[in-house]
């Protein structure tokens, strides 16, 4: 399959070679190839039996330490995604196998409730969606996330949540309830209103409409909720940001935040095909912009500069952002100040203190 063909449903129809594989296999056309009928892809996904739970970070640009991922991989499909390369580790492709051949984290509440009764454990905001979206379509079936919700309940500890699937309301229950005691905030992703633009861009993402309507109904059940409006594309959603602002404030989001497009390893020559697949007049310029904005390079890892990026267009984007924020009355995600006061694993008792 060609790598420019489009393939419905999926961000991506290529599926570039592992980095770390020792060999790599070329297809080459002898004559006796027969091209076979192209279709959806089916996703199939296999259970681990993971050996810890918790992800610690030391990054100065995130607003929280330690994060849980239920899922490896994201049915979701964006093409953009920043995890995509992490599916290398398990000896698969960051294209295709990573939105259709996905990995079930099925002890993750198990194994949580193992880590959080550990004597020497400090409390601190875990977040779920760090990596992969925790209210991806297969958590439908597998209700991981609702199990680590409830164990999260259990021990009265401060979770936040960045997700882009409107899911996220069938746990209305669970949320409410660490809601009430100040353990829980969400961030809704948002990164177009356009449903033509979502379809090719976040394939099997809920539609802008669905998204809003979790912010409005998680506001409206008392649950702390923001926006995140990314990754910002130069030149493809940019110029929506200040109307994706408005619309998540309308529906009751309370702050928000942006990230500029990162596209570290392989996902960089995946999104570059997309973009010559469905915008191949303005392919060349997007590429530029981004160039100018991460010092001349496709990607720029250092902190500080990650998720803003720098030069004329980022400033630019940056001081629109905050013009809008600052006239809706919008703030920062780490406005958010979660309770760790509470924390008490079952059967303990509470400090009196």
């Amino acid at each position: 399959m060609s790598l420019h063909t489009p393939l419905k449903g999926r961000g991506t129809a290529s599926n570039p070679h592992n980095r770390f594989a020792p060999q790599q296999v070329v297809a080459l056309d002898d004559g006796w190839l027969q091209e076979l009928p192209s279709g959806n892809c089916v996703t199939e996904v296999r259970s681990e039996t993971a050996k810890s739970i918790i992800t610690r970070n030391k990054s100065p640009d995130l607003p929280f330490d330690r994060s849980l991922n239920p899922y490896r991989g994201c049915e979701h499909g964006c093409v953009y995604c920043y995890a995509r390369p992490s599916h290398a580790y398990w000896d698969m492709s960051p294209g295709l196998d990573f939105e259709t051949r996905l990995i079930a984290k099925t002890n993750a509440a198990e194994l949580l409730a193992q880590e959080l009764s550990r004597p020497g454990y400090v409390c601190a905001p875990i977040n779920l969606g760090a990596n992969t979206d925790p209210y991806q379509p297969i958590e439908r079936q597998y209700e991981i996330t609702r199990e680590v919700l409830k164990v999260l309940l259990d021990y009265r500890h401060p979770v936040t949540i960045v997700t882009k699937g409107s899911l996220i309301l069938r746990d209305l229950d669970l949320l409410s309830e660490l809601a009430q005691q100040n353990l829980v905030s969400v961030m809704i992703s948002l990164t177009t209103l356009d449903d033509d633009l979502k379809r090719i861009l976040e394939p099997r993402a809920a539609a802008p409409s669905a998204r809003l309507r979790a912010i409005r109904v998680l506001q409206e059940q008392g649950i702390p909720v923001g926006v995140l409006c990314a990754p910002m594309i130069p030149m493809i959603n940019d110029r929506e940001l200040e109307h994706l602002l408005s619309a998540a404030h309308d529906a009751g989001a309370t702050c928000a935040n942006y990230i500029l497009l990162r596209l570290p390893m392989e996902v960089a020559p995946l999104f570059e095909a997309w973009l010559e697949t469905h915008f191949p007049q303005r392919a060349q310029h997007v590429m530029s912009l981004i160039r100018q904005s991460r010092d001349g390079e496709l990607y720029d890892s250092r902190f500080g500069k990650r998720f803003t990026g720098e030069g004329a267009f980022a400033e630019l984007l940056s001081k629109r952002f905050a013009l809008a924020a600052k006239r809706l009355g919008l703030m920062r995600s780490e406005a958010f100040d979660l309770d760790c006061s509470r924390f008490c694993p079952p059967g303990s008792q509470l400090s009196l203190l």
